[in-house]
């Protein structure tokens, strides 16, 4: 636990180390240039294999940005610059981009692989905090990722510098993306077994009841038919449809409940009489998203689903949404 006379100078370093990190974010906005966009051509342009690479907490930015870029459409690879000098180097061919990560531009495993990576014919791209360094002259492209300070009180620890040349990363990966013309449904196909992949790969016809889990009667039902079939089929709701099994109406709890205190004769009414007329309906092809935000706006708890024809095909109520996980 934090002494209590301590507690304040915690929150004033942690505010410290915060603005430090975001003052050296912001300050490579303005040296953004031709550069970068250098950069951006030659990875869309590659014909081979992304390869990021660096080592020490250089090497864990670099696994990052390999990971974001192979999530946002430029399928890439991280190289342990280490691991590249024991073999791992053969994963690199003519028609590879390299983008090497080193602050100093001065790390001594990655100057001993750059001139292999070279030989290769390979393009070397460089996040580096040095424009003199070694790595940024042996670079095509040098990316400039120099930060006033770390935030580390000592000014020793990659704090800031680290984080600017992630941003720079993430910069690269997004301006591909874009370049790529690249999806929210590609991004789904990527991510299929998490939440973002459900919500963006689930159509409604996915998650829909069906045959005779679907609530429906006839326009010539009675009240007391109707009441029966959301007995039957516990979904809050039934379907009215005509004889070519088009949807006309929909007869819910709610409905029942007016017509209740109007003491309608549940034999002698017909469920037309008391059903709502024109429902909203969603298409088996929606995204299962987009039912639940139909549902929050009208405030409603199930759908009926129809073709392009306007038939009942199916219906959903707010419990599937929940058991498919779209919720």
């Amino acid at each position: 636990m934090i002494p209590k006379d301590a507690t304040g100078t915690a929150l004033e370093l942690a505010r410290r180390v915060l603005t430090i990190e975001a003052d050296a974010v912001r300050a490579m906005i303005g040296r953004l240039d031709e550069r970068f966009l250098a950069a951006v051509s030659l990875i869309l342009a590659c014909k081979g294999r992304v390869i990021v690479s660096g080592i020490g907490k250089s090497g864990h930015i670099a696994r990052k940005i390999a990971s974001t870029m192979s999530s946002t459409g430029t399928p890439a690879y991280f190289v342990h610059t280490a691991e590249a000098s024991h073999g791992d180097l053969g994963l690199i061919q003519r028609d590879d981009v390299f983008i090497a990560i080193s602050y100093s531009g001065e790390s001594d495993e990655l100057l001993q692989i750059i001139p292999m990576v070279k030989r290769q014919g390979a393009k070397l791209v460089a996040i580096t905090g040095s424009a003199t360094s070694s790595l940024a002259r042996s670079a095509d492209v040098f990316l400039d990722a120099a930060v006033d300070q770390e935030a580390c009180p000592l000014n020793l620890a990659p704090t800031a510098s680290t984080t600017a040349a992630l941003a720079l990363g993430d910069a690269l990966a997004v301006a591909l993306l874009d370049a790529r013309g690249f999806s929210a449904d590609d991004f789904a196909r990527s991510h299929p077994g998490g939440p973002l992949g459900r919500k963006l790969l689930t159509h409604v016809s996915d998650v829909m009841r069906t045959g005779d889990a679907v609530p429906a009667v006839p326009l010539e039902a009675t009240l007391a038919d109707a009441i029966l079939e959301i007995s039957r089929k516990g979904m809050g709701m039934t379907a009215v449809v005509d004889a070519g099994r088009r949807l006309v109406g929909i007869f819910t709890d709610g409905d029942l409940r007016r017509a209740m205190e109007r003491n309608a004769d549940p034999r002698g009414t017909r469920v037309e009489a008391v059903m709502t007329r024109n429902p909203r309906a969603i298409p088996p092809e929606a995204l299962a998203v987009e039912a639940v935000e139909l549902m929050e706006r009208r405030k409603i708890t199930q759908l009926p689903v129809v073709d392009a024809a306007g038939r009942l095909a199916g219906a959903l109520n707010i419990h599937d949404l929940f058991r498919a996980k779209i919720l």
